[in-house]
């Protein structure tokens, strides 16, 4: 015979409750027609749980109940791996009858009296259980199991709760097992807002990846979820998210009015500008204060922000609601290193074209850069070499200009010098080092001084345009 008793269940499942007693109970069966049985229950962590009946006799063909108690009053689940496990032993009692003493001395001794009939695990299960675990989940082995197993003991309401801390715990199993479990994932909360600007604060991937597969709708107005990435500087994020919902939009604006690309320039995140603006982003609006990603950027001092946004901006000028523009914040904040860009080298390449040797030399004082650059690439000297400004090609020299530098077409001031037929000027930058033949970046012709021509058939692509302020 292999038994003589038999338990009503394989698994003992206690529904843990924090700092309180708890307790289940089951059953066993006596195998036996005519023959009573005595029963022996240990468990092997007798300083955690109890058990009502640890010797009783169990009539043939009889049931009996037993209540296993936790006796732990632990503000955490006892969990242990291998789990708990409940010991049943069981041995023939021909007369029926036996005192406790009796049935103690009967199982004290091992042999082939004494039948090992079950060994019944202990798990824990409940809400309290599987918060635990996502709190303590790198510090728990096997946690996959555990929370498993914690989870097939809560109600649908108590998964749907669970997603929230599972979320910003940032293990995607436990969200995936939730959702298999029942979890809502368009559970809202008290604010209306969704599951997903959690998933963006946790910052993982896969929890985001998770979340949108299963149906998880956003709602742009409340969410400011673009916002969010933004501000972690998480581009992988606004990627998944751009993918993953049709209706993003990238000019959404917050409760300030700020757009992503104002939380992005606010920390000085060039990779997510330049994102944002790669899929429409506008970096000219401005907020409640009237402010640009631009102002924002140059208050803050992030030159390499503040470069970007000027490569697509028109708001170099905008004055915000206090009369500030980005160049004024920038001069209140003390971010020299920034006024050349915002405002000083506009006025330099003013000063060349328009023959302002005063203004140059006051700019310069200023803090100017000497050899800073316009959209098309021209610095001051070539601005001053193409109107033939000889007096501000030698104060330029005189204050480090590079004689010899290329524009975005390929052509240095000596080039510009020469076509528009500036003998002087071009005398003076091959005596101040020019180079007298140079190919250009682009391959244009070499240089030949001694062919100055009042109207040139090759000129500067820029030669056509009119004046530029």
């Amino acid at each position: 015979m292999d038994r003589l008793v038999k338990p009503d269940l394989k698994e003992v499942e206690l529904v843990f409750q924090r700092g309180q007693k708890c307790y289940t109970s089951f059953k066993l069966t006596n195998l036996m027609h005519t023959m009573s049985v005595a029963v022996s229950l240990t468990t092997t962590n007798p300083s955690v749980f109890s058990i009502n009946h640890p010797f009783s006799i169990i009539p043939p063909l009889s049931s009996l109940s037993y209540t296993l108690l936790l006796s732990d009053l632990s503000d955490k689940p006892p969990l242990s791996s291998p789990a708990d496990v409940i010991m049943v032993r069981s041995s023939m009692l021909p007369t029926g009858k036996a005192h406790q003493d009796d049935l103690r001395r009967l199982f004290s001794k091992p042999g082939p009296h004494v039948f090992r009939d079950a060994t019944i695990p202990v798990s824990f299960i409940g809400p309290l259980v599987a918060e635990f675990l996502i709190f303590h989940h790198t510090q728990v082995p096997e946690v996959s199991s555990f929370f498993k197993k914690a989870i097939s003991g809560c109600s649908g309401p108590e998964l749907t709760k669970l997603l929230t801390p599972a979320i910003a715990s940032g293990y995607a199993d436990f969200i995936t097992d939730l959702i298999d479990a029942g979890g809502d994932v368009n559970f809202k909360h008290l604010d209306g807002r969704s599951l997903i600007p959690l998933a963006v604060r946790a910052g993982d991937i896969d929890v985001l990846k998770i979340l949108i597969a299963s149906g998880c709708r956003i709602s742009n107005s409340l969410d400011s979820v673009l916002h969010e990435a933004a501000a972690m500087n998480r581009v992988d994020l606004m990627e998944v998210l751009f993918a993953g919902y049709s209706d993003m939009d990238m000019n959404l604006a917050d409760s300030d009015g700020r757009t992503p690309i104002h939380v992005a320039a606010v920390q000085g995140h060039v990779k997510v500008i330049e994102f944002c603006l790669s899929i429409g982003g506008n970096p000219d609006t401005v907020d409640r204060k009237g402010w640009t990603p631009l102002h924002y950027a140059a208050s803050e001092g992030y030159l390499e922000a503040v470069r970007c946004l000027l490569n697509c901006s028109n708001a170099k000028y905008v004055v915000n609601k206090d009369g500030k523009t980005a160049f004024s914040l920038a001069v209140d904040n003390g971010h020299s290193h920034l006024l050349d860009l915002l405002h000083l080298g506009d006025v330099l390449l003013r000063a060349a074209r328009i023959d302002d040797i005063h203004g140059m030399k006051s700019c310069l004082a200023e803090g100017a850069m000497v050899n800073g650059r316009d959209q098309n690439g021209w610095t001051p000297l070539h601005r001053a070499a193409f109107k033939g400004r000889i007096e501000i090609v030698k104060l330029l020299l005189d204050h480090g200009a590079l004689v010899d530098v290329v524009d975005d077409a390929g052509y240095t001031p000596l080039h510009c010098a020469v076509e528009m037929g500036h003998v002087q000027v071009a005398l003076l930058l091959v005596a101040r080092g020019a180079t007298a033949k140079v190919k250009s970046l682009k391959g244009v012709a070499a240089i030949n001084l001694n062919c100055f021509k009042n109207h040139p058939s090759h000129v500067h692509p820029l030669c056509h345009e009119k004046e530029r302020v």
